[in-house]
């Protein structure tokens, strides 16, 4: 067994018999109520499920086991020479709770190496859709494509014990975040480059590889990576994508099945995709204007259309969050060292001064604030990655990490099949007629 995974197997052991006892004796308890409005309303805020790795709260942002965004690019080891947080550390950190050493970083990279050979039929199934397939089309089906190889899957048909599901996930997990790079790289120089295809450097980290396996050897394009792969990582379970993996998951199928199911989530507009829409957006401002250097007048009466033809403006706003996002901030953070002076960046600067008063302006919106999802394409297009149908490709290679270390968790502690109850509108109804 590795030290990664002993390591994990002894806290998941300790953590299962404390649920266990906790739920003899305050199971009963309640925790709060629901209303109506959370009932038609896709259970917004509901506390129906637990997620080990990170907790969102609305004024602080995300925290990863506990740690702030700048926290971990203080504490997450670097590469060497570099400044941003390597994501090995803080899947290793999500997974056990603790920061890891630059040694069991190194180790859980070369470990990624090892497990990196993606089968020949996922490649020869990607061949056979059309060119033109959506990149995250492509990516779902090649995550489901390799379930053949799921060691989970495997075990169960031959009869294990309930106590032993988490070692099969475990190293699924593993094998799947350490080919998710190298699929998601050979998607896109399968869509934007013609197939010219780029061999894995195996001297390289796992964000570094993967900056390589896209084209881009640019030293701070890969530091890019580096962060942007670590704030992606995790949001709590209960946003769309992590939630759809925690379901598919809770019926025992495996980590291949359940992360597809989630990349398809992620895949949906009011969720991942969102990431598209937002340098989508600006594009077509800016194309508008016939400028990429518009003034904050210009941009404000843009934002003002947009609303008043009934559209959302793309970034901004946030189902939990009542600040700005810190994963925005950090974004902001590295292209103020990184980046000097570029047209993109400087739109989503300003938008940030302009959106927020507009949007509180109407009276009406709880979150006026930039999300993840307003800094990222300025920062990726800046180094040449322009092809905006790919970011949310990248969002997923990243959520990987979170969701993938909750899901170890989810069966070490025995969380059981997920099954809300539903209501019919008659119901509501004579509930209502009756209280």
């Amino acid at each position: 067994m590795d030290k990664l995974k002993q390591k994990f197997h002894e806290k998941a052991s300790a953590l299962r018999s404390e649920i266990r006892a906790l739920i003899k004796e305050h199971g009963a308890k309640s925790v709060g109520e629901v209303s109506l409005g959370q009932v038609f309303g896709g259970a917004r805020g509901i506390k129906t499920m637990t997620w080990e790795t990170s907790a969102l709260d609305p004024n602080e942002g995300i925290r990863f086991r506990g740690y702030t965004i700048p926290e971990l690019r203080e504490k997450l080891p670097k590469a060497p020479g570099g400044k941003e947080p390597l994501p090995e550390g803080l899947f290793w950190l999500m997974l056990v709770d603790e920061i890891p050493t630059q040694e069991d970083v190194q180790w859980l990279s070369d470990e990624w190496e090892k497990r990196a050979t993606i089968p020949q039929h996922t490649y020869d199934m990607l061949e056979a859709l059309p060119d033109d397939t959506h990149p995250m089309t492509q990516f779902t089906l090649g995550i489901a494509s390799m379930q053949y190889d799921s060691v989970f899957a495997k075990r169960y048909a031959e009869g294990m014990s309930k106590l032993d599901y988490w070692d099969p996930t475990y190293e699924d997990s593993m094998n799947l975040i350490a080919r998710l790079p190298k699929l998601a790289a050979y998607i896109y120089r399968r869509v934007y480059h013609d197939g010219n295809h780029i061999e894995a450097n195996l001297n390289l980290d796992w964000a570094a590889n993967y900056a390589h396996m896209l084209g881009i050897d640019n030293p701070d394009f890969t530091s890019l990576m580096r962060l942007y792969l670590t704030i992606h990582a995790d949001h709590e379970g209960g946003n769309a994508s992590a939630h759809t993996a925690h379901l598919v998951n809770s019926t025992l199928a495996d980590v291949y099945l359940s992360y597809s199911g989630a990349m398809n989530s992620l895949a949906g507009p009011l969720h991942g995709l969102a990431n598209q829409e937002v340098i989508k957006w600006i594009f077509e401002m800016t194309k508008s204007l016939g400028t990429t250097q518009p003034t904050k007048d210009q941009i404000a009466q843009y934002v003002q259309d947009t609303l008043n033809n009934g559209r959302v403006i793309p970034g901004y706003g946030h189902a939990v969050l009542r600040k700005p996002d810190p994963r925005f901030t950090a974004q902001k953070t590295f292209a103020e060292e990184y980046i000097k002076d570029d047209d993109y960046v400087n739109i989503v600067w300003n938008l940030f001064e302009v959106v927020p008063p507009i949007l509180q302006g109407l009276g009406k919106v709880k979150n006026p604030w930039p999300n993840v999802d307003a800094h990222s394409g300025a920062l990726l297009v800046h180094y040449g990655l322009k092809e905006y149908g790919y970011y949310t490709v990248l969002f997923g290679v990243s959520r990987a990490l979170g969701v993938l270390a909750a899901s170890c968790w989810s069966r070490a502690i025995g969380l059981p099949l997920e099954r809300p109850k539903s209501v019919t509108s008659k119901w509501i109804k004579e509930f209502i007629a009756a209280s």
